[in-house]
C-alpha cells in the first residue's frame, strides 16, 4: 500500500561563494564549516539535486555512500530528507552508510541510477578537526562539475523525517531508501590464478574503511589470511591516521614490509579509489610506473581479452612511462588535465580502456572512477601469471622500456594569494620568448629548454577547450618540470612541483630518484623562488 505523502518545507537560505566547485567538481572543506555554518551542507546538496533536470529527477533512483568519516551519518540524514523533498523516488544507501567511490560508480551503472552522492574527503584526515566532502556522480558513474549551480538559488526543499531508514517517500512505493551491502564487482581478473598465488604469497594490506571490501574479496573469496589485513574496522577519525596511501603517511605498512616477511603490500585511501603497491623489503612502486606496468601486462587480464585495448589515458603531470608502452603496442595515449572526469568522456566514447594519474589512481572502463581494489587485484593477477615478485616485474619493465625517474613535491597549506602570484610570475617567465633554448648548468648536468607552455586540453569527444592546467618545461633530453596549483584542497592552497628524467641504461636504474632529479629540482626552486616567497624550507610531502 502506498505511503502517505510527507509535507515538503521550503527553507530560505543564502549562497556560499566558497562552494563554487573546482577540479573534480566536489566540495571539500574543514568539517567544522559543515557543522557550524547554517545550511552549509544543505546548500550544496540542493545544488546537486537541482543540477538534475526536473523531468529526470521525479521518481528516479540515486545512490548514496560515504567513507564512514565523522559527520557522515548526519550528512546522510540531510541527503535523504532533501532527496525526498526534491522528488527522488528511491535511494540506494550503503550498509551503515558506507560505500567506496568505485562501488558507487559501479552501482550507478549496474542499476541505471540517475546519479550518486558520495560523502568523502578522500585522502584527507577525518574526525571533528579533519575534513569532510561531497561529490556528485552522474548517470555514467563518473564525476560532474556543478559550475554555477551552487550560487543560483535562495531556498531549500526539505522533508522532516525522524526515522529515514524506514520511511516511504512522498507518492512512492516500496519504502525508501534501500539499504545495500555492496562490494564492487571485479570480474575483470583471473581469480583462479590469484587464489593459487595467495597460498604461496604472504602479504599485508593497510586499510581504512576499505576493510569490509578487502575482507570480502581477498580474504573470504580468495583465501588470503585474515591477519594479513590491518585497520579493517571503519572509524570516524581513521584511528588518528591520515588515510593517504603514500610513503609519508603509510609508515606502518612501510615498516612492516621492510622487515622482509611479506611479499606484497598495498594501502588504500579513505574512499577506496587510490592505492599504493609495495614489494618485499619495502620496494616502492611509483604510481606512474604502476600504470605503465599494468598497461604492458594487460594480456594477463581476461577482461581485456574480451574487449580489446582501445587506448590509454594519463593526466598531464603523470610521467610519460605510459607513452613508451603505448608506442610499443601501437595504442593511442590521451594526455588530459588532472581529474577523472576527462577520462570518463574518453571511455564513454570508446577511446580509452585504461587510465591513471600520478596521485595513486588507476582504473579501466569497467566503471567511471579510479578503483584501488581493482588495481591491487590486477597486480596480483600479473604476479600470478608471470610467477614473479613485485620487484622482478618492475625491474624487467625498466630493462625493456627504460626507467622514468619521477617525484612530486607538495607545498601544502600555502596562502592562496602567495601561491597565485608565484604561478603568475612563473608563467610570465617561462612563456617569454627569451626563455626558449635557455640552458641551465647544475653540477655536471646541462639542461636545454626545448618547449614551455601553459597546458590546455582540447577534448577529442566534444571539442571543449580547458586552459591553464599547469605550467610545463620540457628539456631537450625529454626531462620535464611541471608546476600546478591543486584544485582539490580547502581554503589553503597546495602548489605541486613534478620532476621527471628518463634513463635508458639498465646499469643506472638502481639510483635514488631524488638524487637523479636533484639538478631538475634545483632549477625548479631557482626559477619559482618558492622557498623565499613562502618562507618554507622544503615540501610538505614528497611522493
Amino acid at each position: 500500500m502506498e505511503g502517505s505523502p510527507i509535507p515538503v518545507l521550503t527553507v530560505q537560505t543564502a549562497p556560499y561563494e566558497d562552494q563554487r566547485p573546482t577540479g573534480g567538481g566536489g566540495l571539500r572543506r574543514p568539517t567544522g564549516l559543515f557543522e557550524s555554518q547554517r545550511n552549509y551542507l544543505p546548500n550544496f546538496v540542493q545544488s546537486v539535486l537541482s543540477s538534475i533536470d526536473l523531468r529526470d529527477r521525479q521518481g528516479c533512483t540515486m545512490v548514496v555512500g560515504s567513507d564512514g568519516r565523522y559527520f557522515s551519518r548526519t550528512a546522510i540524514d540531510v541527503v535523504v530528507q532533501m532527496a525526498a523533498a526534491n522528488g527522488i523516488g528511491r535511494l540506494v544507501i550503503g550498509q551503515n552508510g558506507i560505500l567506496s567511490t568505485p562501488a558507487v560508480s559501479c552501482i550507478i551503472r549496474k542499476i541505471k541510477a540517475a546519479g550518486g552522492i558520495i560523502l568523502t574527503a578522500s585522502h584527507c584526515p577525518g574526525g571533528p578537526g579533519g575534513e569532510f566532502g561531497v561529490k556528485f556522480n552522474v548517470a555514467n558513474g563518473g564525476g560532474f562539475c556543478l559550475h554555477s549551480c551552487c550560487c543560483n538559488f535562495s531556498s531549500l526543499e526539505w522533508c522532516l523525517l525522524e526515522h529515514f531508514w524506514e520511511v516511504n517517500f512522498p507518492h512512492h512505493h516500496p519504502p525508501l531508501p534501500s539499504i545495500f551491502s555492496c562490494t564492487p564487482f571485479h570480474g575483470t581478473n583471473d581469480f583462479t590464478s590469484v587464489k593459487q598465488l595467495l597460498y604461496l604469497l604472504l602479504f599485508l594490506l593497510i586499510l581504512f574503511f576499505m576493510g569490509p571490501y578487502v575482507r570480502r574479496v581477498l580474504c573470504d573469496e580468495l583465501g588470503a589470511p585474515a591477519n594479513s589485513a590491518i585497520n579493517c574496522i571503519p572509524l570516524e577519525d581513521f584511528g588518528g591516521q591520515r588515510p593517504d596511501p603514500n610513503l609519508t603517511y603509510a609508515t606502518t605498512l612501510l615498516e612492516a614490509m621492510r622487515g622482509g616477511e611479506y611479499g606484497f603490500g598495498a594501502a588504500f585511501d579513505a574512499d577506496g579509489d587510490r592505492y599504493m603497491i609495495l614489494g618485499q623489503n619495502g620496494f616502492f612502486v611509483n604510481p606512474s610506473d604502476s600504470l605503465a606496468i599494468i598497461a604492458a601486462n594487460l594480456p594477463c587480464i581476461p577482461y581485456f581479452h574480451q574487449i580489446g585495448i582501445r587506448g590509454f589515458g594519463r593526466s598531464m603531470p603523470t610521467s610519460t612511462a605510459l607513452d613508451r608502452v603505448a608506442k610499443s603496442m601501437k595504442v593511442p595515449v590521451y594526455e588530459t588535465p588532472a581529474g577523472w572526469r576527462w577520462f570518463s568522456n574518453l571511455m564513454d566514447s570508446g577511446r580509452c580502456s585504461l587510465c591513471g594519474e600520478e596521485s595513486f589512481g588507476t582504473g579501466s572502463d569497467h566503471i567511471r572512477e579510479k578503483d584501488g581494489l581493482w588495481a591491487v587485484l590486477v597486480w596480483l593477477s600479473i604476479m600470478a601469471a608471470r610467477k614473479q615478485s613485485v620487484e622482478e616485474i618492475v625491474t624487467e619493465h625498466w630493462t625493456k622500456f627504460g626507467r622514468h625517474y619521477y617525484c612530486r613535491f607538495d607545498y601544502e597549506a600555502l596562502d592562496p594569494r602567495t601561491a597565485y602570484f608565484i604561478m603568475r610570475d612563473l608563467e610570465a617567465l617561462i612563456t617569454d620568448k627569451s626563455f626558449s633554448n635557455q640552458q641551465f648548468a647544475v653540477g655536471n648536468n646541462v639542461y636545454t629548454v626545448l618547449k614551455t607552455d601553459s597546458f590546455e586540453y582540447v577534448d577529442p569527444v566534444d571539442g571543449t577547450v580547458t586552459k591553464r592546467q599547469g605550467l610545463r618545461i620540457i628539456f631537450s633530453d625529454t626531462s620535464r618540470l611541471i608546476f600546478r596549483l591543486s584544485a582539490s584542497s580547502n581554503v589553503r592552497a597546495t602548489l605541486r612541483i613534478y620532476a621527471e628524467s628518463y634513463e635508458k641504461d639498465p646499469s643506472k636504474h638502481n639510483m635514488e630518484p631524488q638524487a637523479v632529479l636533484s639538478p631538475l629540482i634545483a632549477i625548479a626552486l631557482k626559477i619559482s623562488q618558492i622557498h623565499e616567497r613562502t618562507s618554507r624550507k622544503g615540501p610538505t610531502v614528497i611522493t
